[in-house]
């Protein structure tokens, strides 16, 4: 059986030789130099960080972090050919400790010939934190240089003692104009225009997503679908490849970009953009209720006693994609989104929360001012407790200006309210009660 898969193999590889087209058009497209890669000139424009280090002579290890379809792969493959290194690529995914040893070995051997080695480590996150460890010796002393890639954000994903030994570089989604330039490389080689529109052929740009990999599926599928001589709209390019879905795992780090891009632009005033983060997260798929909930959070933390509103309107919209469900009960949720995106802003409550807490924590637990305490026994009262405490409603002004704060810490100012929304009112009130607090504490002075 064995015999005959080795056969079955051996044929199709030779079937692939023969006729290059039976391979995937983004494999016939593969850069052959640096020059030729689509995107990433940040890396490896006339001034790139890349460039810069071919010119040095002196190649260190590398993580390439950065989306699927951006170049990874191919530019650590050139940059073995622009440096003179061996090339030799792994993946974390179907390797283990004793694959590991193994090209270790194989690099050192090739060491003493003279060689030098370019290990080309794939979903290098994928690797725990012991194996992790083990590139350490072979980096340090030279075996191999290490080179990387991730879709997952290294400062999370991958040991400190690696990243120490490890310049990180950033791939960057490819741009609509990049994605042209693909495209025009693609058509060039398969002898004719996109049969898409203009409206088509922008859609299929952002069906890629930055990915240009994916591009070049989707252009076979439109190449091998259309036919002859007819021209797809939108519609018609949507029927023929479906839909590719958004780059977003709820528990990785597309997850927690875009949620921090929704929060800081409710934080920043722009309903607009909120409601395409909102939306972007929705429909990738993302789990409404949680967007609920950090709606919710957004209330308290951002807009506070600006506006009182937002939190009650926060949890009623929460509650009403409860009772709706999907699709209806979302726009109750884009509703909060544009309410809070839209209000006054202000953390004072959450400032004054954690300055209190901080003091709550660090002064143990002095006793309260006697005179606000309750005296349920009589020897309790007898002892004091709750002497000469005036009751708020029975003054002028429904304010005593007691002391309440322990003797021992004295008095304490948490919450400072801004000059925004409602929280100015509140601010005028609470100036109006120091004053008469301090009236009140002459008097009896």
């Amino acid at each position: 059986m064995a015999d005959l898969f080795a056969q079955d193999v051996k044929t199709s590889q030779q079937e692939i030789a023969e006729d290059p087209t039976a391979r995937p058009l983004a494999d016939r497209l593969r850069p052959k130099t640096l020059d030729e890669v689509i995107g990433q000139r940040h890396l490896l424009g006339p001034d790139g960080t890349l460039r810069r280090t071919i010119a040095s002579g002196r190649l260190g290890s590398l993580i390439l972090w950065g989306p699927p379809g951006t170049g990874k792969t191919t530019v650590a493959r050139l940059l073995a050919d622009e440096t003179g290194y061996r090339f030799k690529q792994i993946s974390a995914v179907f390797s283990g400790v004793a694959d590991l040893k193994k090209v270790f070995e194989e690099a050192r051997f090739e060491r003493l010939s003279g060689h030098r080695t370019l290990l080309f480590v794939d979903e290098i996150h994928r690797f725990n934190r012991a194996q992790q460890d083990g590139f350490l010796p072979v980096m340090e002393d030279g075996t191999v240089v290490l080179v990387g890639a991730t879709t997952e954000n290294p400062s999370f994903e991958l040991n400190a003692a690696l990243l120490s030994r490890s310049q990180v570089l950033r791939f960057e989604s490819l741009t609509p104009p990049d994605l042209e330039a693909l495209a025009e490389r693609a058509e060039a080689m398969l002898g004719g225009r996109l049969p898409l529109d203009e409206e088509a052929r922008a859609s299929i740009y952002g069906l890629a997503d930055g990915d240009g990999r994916a591009l070049l599926g989707l252009i076979e599928e439109v190449f091998a679908s259309a036919k002859p001589g007819e021209i797809l709209d939108q519609a018609g390019l949507l029927q023929v490849v479906q839909r590719r879905a958004p780059i977003y795992d709820k528990k990785q780090d597309g997850h927690y970009n875009l949620i921090s891009a929704l929060h800081k632009t409710v934080r920043g005033s722009d309903p607009d953009a909120a409601l395409y983060y909102f939306a972007r997260m929705l429909d990738a798929g993302e789990d409404p209720l949680f967007l609920a909930r950090r709606l919710i959070r957004m209330a308290s933390e951002d807009i506070g006693m600006a506006d009182p509103q937002a939190l009650p309107l926060a949890v009623a919209a929460r509650d009403a994609y409860q009772m709706l469900g999907s699709p209806e009960g979302e726009l109750a949720l884009a509703q909060a989104v544009v309410y809070l995106a839209a209000a006054p802003k202000s953390n004072a409550v959450y400032t004054a929360f954690s300055e209190a807490s901080a003091l709550a924590k660090a002064t143990g637990s002095p006793m309260p001012p006697m005179v606000i305490l309750n005296a349920p026994t009589k020897m309790m009262k007898g002892q004091g407790y709750g002497e000469g405490y005036v009751y708020d409603h029975d003054t002028s002004e429904g304010f005593s200006g007691q002391e309440y704060f322990p003797e021992k810490l004295g008095r304490h100012e948490f919450y400072r309210p801004v000059e925004r929304g409602f929280e100015r009112e509140i601010k005028k009130r609470l100036e109006y009660f120091s004053r008469l607090r301090s009236k009140k504490a002459e008097d009896q002075g």
